[in-house]
């Protein structure tokens, strides 16, 4: 007679074993028609999962993100249903929810087209009127082996070969079509109402660019049409805001094919690198860091100490010099350890607060390299803090205000907080990372920042917070860091003189606050679409001349405005003052200042915004003071 509590405090009781789904029945027929699946003790069940005795239990519908990502997967389900009944020869693979919605691995004879993602599309919704019923079942290792091979399903028989034998091994069918999952999958067909498929890419078997090359299908569900039709539209304004169109039509950045991952910073594109650097570097100075410098290139005996070579190794770019092996560095802290290492250092010293706009590189697969967003060769706003057990609070709370302020000067008000936890990899102890832990967990509490825990996501040598920032359209993008360390400063061999003259290990906080210098350039080029404000533009300013009659008094114009500090050019070129106007709204200059005889006779100029919006003519003092009071915002 199991007793069932449900999430508002009320129980139920039942006279014998319930499924999730009569359970939902009982409370009431809308609560059993939007039931998606359960939650029984914590963990997911489908809603004809039978509870035997006493349990918690919440039921899951499409109002959850749990549920939303059920209805993915299930949707990823129907994708290969549809596929193997268009394309009986095609083998499944993998099909896993990502951000946003799902994707299918193929083996299939030749591409798939435009044209075939229409018909599956179709097939798939054909499929989910039909209101197959779901269900599952359970087979030995061994029979899940011999039913895939049986069905010419090489590729899921491979994955199952990997499983341990004495595992169970869990099969989800709907009509014809039988898939391996270990679930939970919405009840029927009929609760996938609103999918889209986008595109289809390469993508190699597991991962391994040694396997063959598959194909994988990307598509999208949502619980509403209004949901979905709102990302879809994201995804619009994405394409338009894409930070590789616009550092191509901006002139600010290019990539090589030959140099893959590695960035060519054109005049304006480094300009803008430039002021985001000065601005960071002020920054630093305010709150009490050190400008440092550290070497690229270290030798491979310290990254073993630190255990990136044991670690991380695969993703670091290795050479050879007189029989010695050396890494390019990955990430900057083993070398601030090594600067903090020269001279003695006491408790009066910390916290000693370290930053650098390091250069770094990581082996990173070509194919998760995006434009400037990822890449092997970045520059980071990298910081470590060098403080005893006492100091992590303060400086973890001071650093979290911190994030606030800077990411505020660039318009970002809202921030996600994450606090990730310890890996399966790792060095250093438990009691270690215990520390560390709840070190981070006090400080979001004292900050007053509502946060999330993740656990696995920390790195391998301590846990961190994630400060993640959303942008103009909606998006999230983590950011900065703000990671307790106890293992490396010991292993390289960090100490302090305490007050009772003893020698102790800091502890060391790794930060971040933008990141990768490049990403977070690649993030405002999306999140301002491109137009920059003042204070960050790299030409803030340009004098166009209506005939070459008021080229010199634009000329000079120009250099006063340069004088004064502002970055300004000026267009002399005898064409249209029209087609000129046009061009320069083109590349979104804060403002264009139009001469003509009227403006050269009076001394003043004409001022038009980014907007397209006529000021009208004004002295060239009173737009200096009108430029300064935004640019210095």
């Amino acid at each position: 007679m199991p007793n069932i509590r449900l999430p508002d405090g009320s129980s139920k009781s039942f006279p014998q074993p319930v499924t999730v789904a009569e359970v939902a029945q009982s409370i009431g027929p809308g609560l059993a028609k939007a039931a998606l699946a359960g939650k029984v003790d914590g963990k997911l069940v489908d809603t004809s999962h039978r509870i035997e005795s006493d349990a918690e239990l919440s039921i899951i519908t499409d109002k959850s993100s749990e549920g939303v990502e059920i209805l993915r997967h299930s949707t990823a389900h129907l994708l290969a249903h549809a596929v193997k009944e268009l394309f009986p020869d095609a083998q499944v693979t993998i099909g896993p929810v990502i951000e946003n919605g799902f994707f299918y691995d193929f083996a299939y004879k030749r591409p798939f087209t435009p044209e075939d993602l229409v018909a599956i599309e179709k097939r798939m919704a054909e499929l989910a009127k039909k209101d197959f019923a779901v269900t599952r079942k359970i087979l030995s290792r061994n029979d899940a082996v011999k039913f895939f091979r049986d069905q010419g399903e090489i590729y899921k028989a491979e994955i199952i070969q990997s499983i341990p034998e004495d595992q169970e091994i869990s099969l989800y069918g709907q009509g014809n079509f039988i898939d391996l999952c270990r679930g939970p999958h919405a009840p029927s067909t009929g609760k996938l109402k609103v999918f889209k498929l986008m595109r289809v890419a390469g993508a190699y078997w597991r991962g391994d660019s040694k396997n063959e090359m598959l194909q994988r299908i990307y598509g999208t569900a949502w619980a509403s049409k209004e949901e979905q039709d709102a990302y879809l539209k994201m995804l619009e304004e994405a394409e338009k805001r894409d930070h590789r169109r616009l550092g191509t039509q901006l002139d600010l950045f290019h990539i090589e094919e030959d140099a893959p991952g590695m960035v060519f910073w054109h005049p304006k594109g480094w300009t803008l690198w430039q002021q985001l650097e000065q601005y960071m570097r002020k920054v630093y100075r305010d709150s009490g860091y050190q400008e440092v410098r550290g070497p690229t290139v270290l030798p491979r005996s310290l990254w073993e100490t630190t255990g990136h070579w044991q670690l991380y190794r695969d993703n670091m770019f290795t050479t050879e010099s007189e029989k010695r092996d050396y890494a390019l560095k990955p990430m900057n802290c083993p070398g601030h350890i090594l600067i903090y290492n020269k001279g003695v250092k006491s408790y009066r010293d910390l916290p000693l607060r370290y930053g650098e706009f390091g250069s770094c590189h990581r082996n990173e697969p070509s194919g998760a390299l995006h434009g400037i967003m990822r890449t092997r060769g970045f520059t980071q706003d990298d910081g470590h803090i060098f403080c005893t057990e006492e100091q992590i609070l303060p400086e973890c709370v001071a650093y979290t205000a911190l994030v606030q302020k800077v990411y505020a000067h660039f318009g970002f008000e809202e921030i996600v907080y994450k606090v990730a936890l310890r890996p399966e990899k790792r060095i250093g102890s438990d009691e270690a990372w215990d520390k560390a832990e709840k070190a981070l967990i006090e400080a979001m509490k004292a900050s007053g920042c509502p946060y999330e825990l993740s656990p696995g996501e920390g790195a391998f040598y301590g846990p961190k917070i994630e400060y993640s920032l959303k942008d103009a359209i909606g998006r999230v993008w983590q950011c900065g860091t703000m990671q307790v360390d106890f293992n490396l400063p010991a292993r390289l061999g960090a100490e302090y003189v305490t007050a009772e003259n003893t020698r102790k290990t800091p502890a060391m906080l790794h930060r971040a606050t933008i990141g990768s210098m490049e990403r977070f350039l690649g993030l405002l080029i999306e999140h301002f679409g491109g137009a920059f404000p003042v204070w960050l533009a790299p030409d803030q300013v340009v004098v166009l001349c209506i005939t070459v009659d008021q080229a010199e008094y634009a000329e000079s114009v120009a250099a006063a405005l340069r004088k004064a500090g502002f970055r300004a050019k000026s267009d002399l070129r005898n064409e249209k003052i029209s087609y000129k106007i046009r061009e320069h709204s083109l590349q979104k200059l804060p403002y264009q200042l139009v001469v003509g005889d009227k403006e050269k006779q009076a001394g003043n100029v004409a001022v038009r915004t980014r907007g397209g919006e006529d000021l009208g003519a004004m002295s060239l003092a009173a737009f200096v003071e009108r430029l300064g009071n935004e640019a210095g915002a």
